[in-house]
């Protein structure tokens, strides 16, 4: 399959204003990291704070620029100025706070906002606006103000607004960091239902784990590298290295962890519900 980003031996740090040529006055943030991501995939990226996750995220869209290697979009390099519309217009971003991305007064106004910046015509905005409003569930909500929703419904027109771009991918940075558990089921749902529609490539910066578990990929970083990536049973299999790093596993790893260690004769790489239901049920009965 087409690779839709990939990032090749990158190195990044953040720079004090004060700085001269000679000073450093910072260590990387990212440190010679190599990834890419195939078109239609769903990826989660793990990491403890400052490990470099949401600086990578912000380099997939030109937000920042890497100091050395370099990312291509699409086919399009990041560093080069003339490749800067077509770097944005295909990977879309969406952040953790969504009142923070909602620039209009109505729902419809503010989905319409990014493929209006694209120049596309408005008789094609009207209908990708009730497209995506749609493929999120949100577009009886059209004519309202952004003020009456729910931080799950915001979340979900935030991701509208990007889907009415059209991107290849969608990068969200924490997106469910803010909202409560029934919104956070919304907005994963959400994405599921996007990629399985569209073919749309996912990429979630997220720090629960029990989300991680529901994409195809999990990518783990730690000080700037990437130290873990695999599919997640085999990556949540290493429970203890995980740990070691900061991080956690599924509760339902822990669970089964434990009736390992009791005894019970139960896989300790279990990462969903479903399916430790069906163990369970089958060692029990």
């Amino acid at each position: 399959m087409d690779k839709v980003i990939e990032a090749k031996y990158i190195t990044f740090r953040y720079k004090s204003e004060d700085e001269t040529e000679t000073e450093k006055k910072s260590e990387n943030v990212l440190e010679n990291l190599s990834i890419s991501f195939e078109e239609g995939s769903f990826t989660a990226i793990l990491g403890h704070n400052g490990c470099g996750k949401s600086t990578f995220a912000k380099m997939t869209n030109a937000i920042l620029i890497p100091d050395s290697g370099n990312i291509e979009v699409n086919g399009f390099r990041t560093d080069k100025e003339e490749n800067l519309f077509d770097v944005r217009r295909s990977v879309g971003m969406v952040f953790q706070n969504p009142d923070n991305q909602i620039v209009a007064a109505i729902v419809e106004d503010d989905v319409a906002f990014g493929p209006e910046n694209l120049g596309i015509e408005p008789e094609e905005i009207r209908r990708r606006v009730c497209d995506a409003l749609e493929s999120v569930g949100m577009i009886e909500y059209k004519d309202h103000s952004p003020s009456q929703l729910s931080g799950g419904q915001k979340q979900r027109v935030a991701i509208a607004g990007i889907v009415a771009m059209r991107p290849k991918c969608i990068v969200l940075d924490e997106p469910t960091a803010m909202l409560d558990p029934l919104g956070r089921k919304e907005v994963m749902k959400t994405l599921h239902m996007l990629r399985e529609k569209y073919g749309i490539t996912i990429i979630l910066i997220t720090h629960y784990m029990d989300e991680a578990a529901q994409c195809d990929r999990v990518v783990v970083m730690d000080r700037g590298r990437i130290v873990l990536d695999d599919v997640p049973k085999k990556v949540f299999s290493k429970a203890e290295y995980l740990r070691s790093i900061g991080l956690d596993v599924p509760q339902v790893t822990q669970l089964f962890g434990t009736l390992k260690k009791d005894g019970l004769d139960v896989p300790e790489d279990v990462i969903d519900e479903n399916e430790a239901a069906e163990v369970l049920y089958s060692v029990l009965k």
